[in-house]
């Protein structure tokens, strides 16, 4: 379904991703670990066509899609929730979600009824200001806006970074059934290691830019875990 091969990816002149290969089968989670500062989000961004510029190919769903604009992709199937959320803070749950549904290929200007399954929460108040919600909230609210673009690849950057305990359980919860469920393919990063073992299917680590480990998240042992994720 997706198909990196040998990606170097630039911020400017500078080179952050080296020669990166992953593969994504249609249906897999895929979670890409690393310390602060590897190039983690640096690859969801490569990804959706958000830095400077790459070399190497990226093929999703035999396209390759590796010159295509931000918007291209996302009408080609690529969802994507970003580090820190960004949800606009003045405009209420419902127009958030909306938001998301101008990168749809059909363009339907309609809350999916998928959303507002997962996120109960975000259903009994589509009318309030996105702006009061809980830090948990704002992110459950970031990846409904993402299922509005009707995503087959779902990429999710730190989903559970800072959030209290009860919703990241829900979070969490939420994306096993999208991606178990409903066959929606996920590319996540994670700093909690057991949350990673526990939702995805393989896992690549990340150092320096580069690839250092891949491969069955049965298969991360607890060596691979001190030699490139401890700090």
């Amino acid at each position: 379904m997706l198909h990196l091969t040998n990606i170097t990816s630039y911020y400017g002149k500078t080179p952050v991703l080296h020669n990166i290969s992953v593969d994504l089968e249609e249906g897999e989670c895929l979670c890409v670990l690393g310390r602060n500062g590897v190039g983690k989000t640096t690859l969801l961004q490569t990804i959706m066509g958000l830095t400077t510029r790459m070399s190497g190919t990226c093929v999703l769903n035999n396209a390759d899609v590796s010159q295509m604009q931000t918007s291209e992709r996302a009408r080609a199937g690529l969802g994507y929730v970003p580090q820190g959320r960004r949800i606009l803070g003045k405009f209420t749950v419902r127009e958030n979600i909306l938001l998301g549904t101008f990168a749809r290929e059909d363009r339907k200007a309609v809350i999916p009824p998928l959303c507002l399954e997962l996120f109960p929460y975000l259903a009994q108040n589509l009318d309030k200001k996105a702006g009061f919600l809980s830090g948990g909230q704002q992110q459950q609210l970031a990846i409904a806006r993402a299922l509005a673009t009707d995503p087959k690849i779902l990429l999710l950057d730190e989903p559970t970074e800072g959030i209290q305990p009860n919703i990241v359980a829900d979070i969490q919860a939420a994306l096993v059934r999208l991606n178990k469920e409903f066959g929606i393919s996920l590319v996540l990063t994670e700093q909690h290691i057991k949350i990673a073992k526990a939702m995805s299917d393989k896992y690549v680590v990340l150092d320096t830019g580069r690839v250092v480990s891949s491969g069955a998240s049965e298969n991360l042992t607890q060596e691979i875990v001190d030699k490139h994720l401890s700090i």
